[in-house]
């Protein structure tokens, strides 16, 4: 088997990017994002990006400094709420937005990755997201219909990954990373740590190296999105 390692994440996105491009990035939150591969991106100067991913970082961190150096042209998304500068843009109409019900979102990624051009769902019925949507009744109920979403590349995050690219994610990190991991044309996975191959309990891999094409040890700030305290009672 080929040795899918690269040596930073500059190698490892080589040949890989290129202006007007679909991308989708793992992660919820600032939970599970491949931030050094966001960071090369951003060093690339890629522009005109379509990019599918939950959310969009936030101000200065994740996939908003993507935003910052005017390299997104729309996103794909559920929750934008954590980034201001993706508010401004937005509604300057400098930013294409397309918002998805959070399920719908996970859904249309895992159809992609599966081959499903399209699906039904009651999620949407009768409001906006439904608007321009065929609308179709099963059983006495109204669904309405969400395509699949593939990308030209697939950048995951995950925990420990061998050099075949077997991947393993640590608790809700896994979010959105496995199926975006199926849904790219090519997938570049950042890991914190890089196994030999055989290390890996075969029955506890999540993503199987088949869906990986290049694999990269990251380094990772673990931000905390929203850090909410309160004072100890008796503290001074």
């Amino acid at each position: 088997m080929a040795d899918k390692v690269r040596k930073d994440a500059v190698e490892a996105l080589q040949g890989q990017l290129f202006d007007g491009m679909t991308i989708m990035a793992g992660g919820f939150g600032l939970c599970g994002i491949p931030e050094t591969l966001i960071a090369a991106i951003r060093q690339s100067g890629v522009k005109d990006l379509t990019v599918v991913s939950n959310n969009c970082g936030v101000d200065d961190f994740g996939l908003g400094v993507l935003l910052a150096g005017g390299q997104i042209r729309k996103m794909i998304s559920s929750y934008v709420g954590e980034n201001k500068l993706f508010a401004e843009l937005y509604l300057s109409g400098k930013l294409e937005l397309e918002f998805n019900p959070q399920g719908t979102l996970a859904e249309r990624i895992r159809a992609g990755g599966a081959g499903i051009p399209a699906f039904f769902t009651k999620t949407g019925v009768g409001t906006l997201v439904a608007q321009g949507k065929e609308v179709r009744e099963f059983d006495g109920e109204l669904y309405v219909m969400e395509r699949g979403l593939t990308a030209d590349l697939s950048i995951v995050k995950a925990w420990k990954g061998d050099q075949e690219g077997n991947l393993v994610y640590r608790m809700t990190a896994r979010n959105f990373n496995p199926m975006m991991a199926t849904a790219g044309k090519v997938c570049v996975a950042e890991v914190e740590k890089i196994v030999t191959t055989g290390t890996l309990d075969p029955d506890n891999i999540h993503t199987p190296g088949i869906f990986v094409d290049r694999i990269v040890e990251g380094v990772h700030e673990k931000r905390i999105e929203q850090r909410t305290t309160r004072k100890l009672e008796g503290a001074v």
